[in-house]
């Protein structure tokens, strides 16, 4: 059956203005479901949590059903999902606490491929332990990251491994399992930064190896919100820095201070609007079953097939302009695309296609490691573009086309 592009995009408000979206490796457009859920939750009647009345207890059923709604989403559970204003938020709490327990002569492997922020913070709290950081670096001209460094790189003094489960610079999808299986055999832990590998396929910790999965809800969909999931058992010995009435239970005694409920309720309908997405785009199997970690397999598999195919005819196009250079050529990537139009400054570029309704991102969108790697961050980065599961073919072909228009001659 063929995926319903007009009726996917029908349900995206914000589309109807007519701009073009290739950025939504920095933030999708929001269902608007999540939008009415958001508002529903302002009109209605509700408190801090509180088991006393009505409107606080409905307090506790938005965080409830939100947190229930990640682990279906990431294949964890509800007890062990931590709720933040971002991923890296997020990832700073976390690393501050793991990091609380580092010694001098510890070690922390990061990777060069990552978005900052799954890099700075545990830099940072090595730093503040004394203890060492070793570089996993990706291949200049593929983009890969080659598993068989870390076999040299993981020692019995290794406490974490840091690793991108998707770069939002260039798309390249690592071996996580592979890496996260020396990690493990090694009795390190696994943070995984699934924010940009989220919106795009199914997700599933244990398949992962992750320890930690982070993910934000502004990419799939959703209110600026973000999460990071464990088992109930890897957060158990982690004490934060925290007030002393504060909640001493996890997942709780991670979250600092009231929550935004109607945001919560946001994300609840965000996870429901993935999972429907295989019946939206009428490619549902009628014996898929109705439980939401199946619907969202079936839906986030769907995506993923629809945007390949988009994504292998921007790729193709791209490589077609002679004025054009890409980044990397992974072999499993994200539909992302990191690229540079000669003689022209990135934002130069991202500018005059944003003038036409075109919108991409330019600079290094905080895939600091990367670009200085490739030299290019001194002067300015690259475009972006990033296919989303409401994007169409004939979006991708007035991209190209304009982007041939803007290349230069001769």
């Amino acid at each position: 059956m063929p995926y319903d592009i007009a009726r996917v995009r029908a349900a995206y408000p914000a589309l109807a203005e007519g701009y073009l979206h290739f950025d939504g490796a920095g933030g999708s457009q929001v269902a608007a479901g999540v939008a009415d859920a958001v508002a529903e939750t302002m009109r209605t009647a509700v408190a801090n949590r509180s088991t006393a009345f009505v409107p606080g207890q409905r307090a506790y059923g938005y965080v409830a059903q939100a947190r229930a709604a990640i682990a279906d989403l990431v294949g964890g559970v509800p007890e062990g999902v931590v709720f933040g204003p971002s991923s890296t938020a997020l990832t700073y709490t976390v690393a501050r606490t793991v990091g609380r327990n580092w010694r001098p002569g510890d070690e922390v492997v990061l990777s060069r491929l990552d978005h900052d922020s799954n890099v700075r913070p545990w830099a940072q709290a090595a730093e503040a332990a004394g203890a060492t950081v070793r570089w996993a670096e990706f291949d200049r001209d593929s983009g890969e990251l080659p598993v068989d460094q870390y076999a040299d790189l993981i020692t019995e003094r290794t406490r974490l491994v840091a690793v991108t489960g998707g770069s939002n610079a260039i798309g390249t999808v690592p071996d996580v399992p592979a890496i996260a299986k020396l990690a493990h055999a090694a009795g390190a832990l696994v943070y995984v930064d699934g924010v940009h590998a989220a919106p795009h396929a199914p997700t599933d910790l244990a398949d992962l190896g992750a320890d930690f999965f982070v993910t934000s809800a502004y990419k799939w969909s959703g209110p600026h919100l973000a999460a990071v999931v464990a088992a109930p058992g890897v957060w158990e010995p982690l004490r934060p820095a925290k007030l002393i009435p504060s909640p001493d239970a996890a997942p709780d005694r991670f979250e600092f201070g009231t929550p935004s409920f109607p945001l919560l309720a946001g994300v609840r309908a965000a996870v429901d609007h993935l999972a429907g997405l295989a019946e939206l785009a009428g490619v549902a199997d009628p014996a898929t079953p109705a439980d939401r970690p199946a619907r969202l397999r079936a839906s986030l598999t769907a995506v993923r097939t629809y945007e390949e195919s988009i994504f292998e005819r921007l790729l193709t196009g791209l490589a077609g302009l002679p004025a054009v250079t890409v980044y990397g050529s992974a072999r499993h990537r994200w539909p992302t695309v990191s690229f540079r139009v000669a003689g022209q400054a990135p934002a130069e570029t991202a500018a005059a296609l944003g003038a036409l309704g075109i919108c991409v991102s330019a600079g290094d969108y905080y895939a600091y490691e990367y670009f200085q790697t490739m030299g290019l961050r001194d002067t300015g980065g690259a475009v972006r573009a990033s296919v989303y599961h409401y994007n169409t073919a004939d979006e991708v072909d007035r991209l190209l086309t304009e982007l041939d228009r803007l290349s230069p001659r001769g």
